[in-house]
């Protein structure tokens, strides 16, 4: 009797190391970037060197007739941007690799706002031929709020690019970030030969790698060792060493500490598109990131490394497979081991259950898991149950983690149904779009769904809600603009009698798919004017998922 629980008590402990050994592996990461400026394909190059793919396509496929491999939505190869965001994994030098894709343009910010909830840490992707874009600023200002650590790609080094000083002054300046490059570009645009590691003293130059669809071999030379003048130019090897005297002597240090806290920038320059720089680039973020943080709940800090599951909701998706009619809800695990064979409870449902069918994916090509960790991301089959922002935990356990904000709509539209022999496909399509978050939808108080006003907060949002309510539920709808820009919901609603709100002539009250009433204005002064009139009416510009 003693001996089996020896054994059994050695085994549990060989377990836990195992598991643990499995997170300190992981390593979750978001790209974030304005429109353009590279992102999806320096997502394809990583997956490229991770063995993940075999060929990169050009992501607009000119050149290969190729749509990205993260890019799995209809609308997305046809236009050639992201709209949604996408869970890549793959495994390289011994890491586990859980890749978030993002979308650049800014009217899809809201579900890119979700996904770096469930990122560890971002890298920052910047065309070295525009500096600093207004997306780049807003998403940053998001990972600085967060405090994870953010590492800058300054991409489209093949291209002509700005003085790299000016780069770097303008990334400290409007970002407020110090920054400290690891690697520096020789040229740019024609004359780019690749880049000088200031940590070897070497420069990096790479061989032409077929428009960049395959690895490229890189060849490593001393500053010294004659042979580099075969590579660069005696001009461009003297204006190396005056620029690394100067950035020695005026750049911030590296500090470790400074970059986990986002308070440090390590930066590096390339060419996604000709793999120049990519690889190096990898493997040095890899060293520089940490295995999955800890998340804060209504109970304290959840450490990672615990035994006990956890895991929260940032993302639902319906329809990735037309075939299966499906959805997804992507949850972000926070702590311990998933095991598909074990009940977790159900914090929001407040129940026990499986959570069937779990998935990793590559875009939309997907595989069954029967295990997990903590900072992986997994897509459990949804009937209809989740909400962004739940939580589900190891049965015992009953703590929430903290809520993801909803962004207040900026632009509203009248979405009337054409056929109403279809309001069934249309009521669904609906709620499975607004249930992703990808719109939020209002309607008359005690009205009906025929008619319905649908938020978003890029007017983008609203081809790509006809494009899917059109294509995947097979019903036709009209779109009338409106103009309401401002929204308020009544936080103390319970308390105020609705029908007898003094309101403005550009006032329109409705209510949201949960019943909370709400206000829309087309003038920001109105807000300020029926917050006067009825006193005691408490009006918020955020729901909290």
């Amino acid at each position: 009797m003693c001996r089996i629980w020896l054994f059994a008590r050695i085994v549990g402990v060989l377990d836990v190391a195992d598991y643990r050994k499995e997170i300190q592996k992981r390593r979750t990461f978001a790209i974030i970037s304005h429109p353009d400026a590279g992102k999806t394909t320096l997502t394809e190059k990583f997956l490229l060197y991770g063995g993940a793919i075999n060929l990169a396509g050009s992501v607009k496929g000119k050149a290969t007739a190729r749509h990205a491999v993260s890019d799995w939505m209809e609308i997305e190869k046809q236009r050639g941007i992201s709209v949604t965001s996408s869970v890549l994994q793959f495994n390289y030098e011994g890491f586990c690799i859980n890749l978030l894709d993002t979308p650049g343009h800014q009217d899809f910010s809201e579900d890119t706002y979700r996904t770096l909830m469930a990122a560890d840490s971002a890298v920052m992707v910047i065309d070295g031929g525009k500096g600093v874009e207004p997306q780049t600023r807003k998403l940053f200002k998001v990972c600085a709020m967060r405090h994870i650590p953010i590492f800058t790609f300054i991409n489209k080094m093949d291209r002509d690019a700005r003085d790299t000083f000016d780069l770097i002054d303008e990334i400290e300046k409007e970002l407020g970030i110090p920054t400290c490059p690891i690697n520096w570009p020789i040229g740019s645009g024609k004359s780019f030969r690749g880049v000088y590691d200031r940590n070897t003293h070497k420069v990096l130059t790479f061989s032409d790698t077929m428009k960049g669809t395959r690895e490229g071999n890189e060849e490593e030379i001393s500053l010294d060792d004659p042979h580099l003048l075969d590579v660069i130019s005696e001009d461009q090897k003297e204006q190396l060493e005056e620029e690394m005297e100067l950035l020695d002597g005026a750049s911030e240090a590296f500090d470790q500490e400074k970059v986990n806290g986002g308070k440090l920038s390590p930066v590096f320059f390339g060419s996604a598109l000709t793999n120049f720089g990519v690889e190096t680039f990898l493997q040095h973020f890899l060293k520089m990131t940490m295995p999955p943080r800890p998340r804060m709940s209504n109970e304290g800090l959840i450490d990672p490394m615990q035994e006990d599951f956890s895991a929260f909701v940032f993302k639902i998706q319906a329809n990735m497979n037309k075939n299966h009619r499906d959805r997804l809800a992507f949850m972000r695990i926070c702590s311990g081991k998933f095991d598909a064979d074990r009940e977790v409870y159900y914090v929001q449902g407040d129940k026990k259950m499986r959570l069937l069918q779990p998935q990793q994916m590559m875009a939309d090509d997907r595989h069954v898991v029967s295990e997990a960790y903590a900072g992986d991301i997994i897509g459990v089959f949804d009937p209809g149950i989740f909400s962004i922002g739940d939580t589900v935990c190891a049965p015992g356990k009953k703590f929430c983690f903290e809520g993801i904000p909803t962004f207040a709509p900026e632009h509203f539209a009248r979405v009337t149904l054409i056929d109403s022999m279809k309001r069934k496909q249309f009521v669904k399509g609906i709620r499975q779009i607004a249930q992703e978050g990808a719109i939020q939808v209002f309607q008359e108080i005690h009205g009906g769904m025929e008619e319905i006003i649908v938020g978003v907060v890029g007017v983008l949002q609203f081809d790509v809600l006809k494009f899917r309510i059109e294509n995947e539920y097979n019903v036709d709808i009209r779109l009338e603009m409106l103009p309401y820009e401002y929204i308020r919901w009544i936080e103390n609603w319970h308390e105020v009698d609705l029908d007898h709100i003094v309101g403005t002539s550009d006032m329109k009250k409705v209510e949201d798919m949960k019943g909370q009433p709400l206000l829309l204005f087309v003038n920001e002064w109105s807000v300020g004017m029926v917050l006067d009139r009825n006193k005691g009416l408490v009006l918020t510009e955020f729901s909290k998922n």
